[in-house]
Parts: structure tokens; C-alpha cells; sequence
């Protein structure tokens, strides 16, 4: 008799499906825009810029993501000292840039993001990096206390990580006209 040690991948992209629509309207498309620019999936810009300032916030965004190449090589084996330092300073100024977007405004919507940029083995970094930029001074006061108190005593002491990568990708849904479709 066999046990089956994890669940199957239908199961597990529901349950990612179900934590991404728990988002907002406006975190998820922040999401959905960060996965295009990180994956280079399509035209950011040209997908996603409603006028000139947004369009100057993406190309911001895709500058600050060409960190994204060197952080998945900087994910150390261990959780030694000097093994991390190249790892984390890319990553709390990545993450201090997008939690000053203003559309993450959890621990849970910024670690479904960075999951899918950078993979399952960042996953024991994220809480320090979250907290971390959380604290920084560019920030509002008010906008550190929120985003500090999102990220619970469990996942901020977890004695471990799964390894097991995302498999829920969301992307750009096109809207349908439901008098044409029926």
C-alpha cells in the first residue's frame, strides 16, 4: 500500500488559484503586470500602462528586475552568514521597490510574487527580506506597521520550507464580450 506524500497537482493549483483570487482586484493585477515584466512574458508596457506616469513605473519595475537573474543564481544551499549577503541585498532592494508600489499590502501577496520570480528555494529568505524593506524609511510609518504586522509568527519562524514550485501562473485574461459569446 502506497501513501501519497503530496497533494496532486490539480489540487495544488486550486489551492494557489483560491489564494490568488483572495487578493485584491488591484494586488492581482500587480501580480499578473510584475509576472510579465519578471518572465518576460509579453510587452509589459504596452499590455499594461494605462498612461504615460504607469508607463514610466513599469519601465522602472523592469529595471529594478534585472536582479531577478542574479538572486536565482545568489540562493545559497545554506543559511550560512557569508553565504547569504550576496543573496539578500539585490533581494530587500527588489522587494523595497515593489512593496513602495503600494500593491502588495501583505506578507502573502508579496511571497505568492516572489515565489513565481524567483522559484520555491527563495522561499526561506522571503520573511527576512519582507521584513527588512518592510522597516525601510521610504516607506509611511503607518504603511511599515501594516505591512510588518501581515507576516505571522508562523511564517516568520518556520522551521522549514517546502521545496515544491508554484504551479498557478496567472496572466492576462482578456475580457469577453458576453453578448458575442452566447
Amino acid at each position: 500500500m502506497s501513501t501519497r506524500t503530496r497533494p496532486a497537482s490539480g489540487a495544488t493549483s486550486l489551492a494557489e488559484m483560491r489564494e490568488f483570487a483572495s487578493f485584491s482586484k488591484g494586488t492581482q493585477r500587480y501580480i499578473r503586470r510584475s509576472l510579465d515584466v519578471g518572465l518576460a512574458r509579453r510587452d509589459a508596457v504596452k499590455r499594461w500602462s494605462r498612461d504615460p506616469a504607469e508607463a514610466a513605473g513599469i519601465r522602472a519595475q523592469e529595471r529594478i528586475y534585472r536582479r531577478l537573474d542574479p538572486i536565482r543564481a545568489a540562493i545559497p544551499d545554506d543559511s550560512g552568514l557569508e553565504a547569504m549577503e550576496p543573496l539578500m541585498a539585490p533581494l530587500i532592494t527588489m522587494t523595497a521597490f515593489d512593496l513602495g508600489q503600494d500593491r502588495l499590502p501583505c506578507f502573502a501577496s508579496y511571497r505568492f510574487l516572489y515565489e513565481r520570480l524567483i522559484g520555491a528555494a527563495v522561499r526561506p529568505w522571503l520573511p527576512g527580506a519582507f521584513c527588512a524593506a518592510s522597516a525601510l524609511p521610504h516607506l509611511h510609518p503607518d504603511r511599515r506597521r501594516t505591512l510588518l504586522q501581515s507576516i505571522s509568527e508562523a511564517a516568520a519562524t518556520a522551521p522549514g520550507w517546502s521545496n515544491r514550485e508554484p504551479v498557478f501562473f496567472p496572466e492576462w485574461v482578456e475580457k469577453v464580450d458576453t453578448a458575442v459569446a452566447n
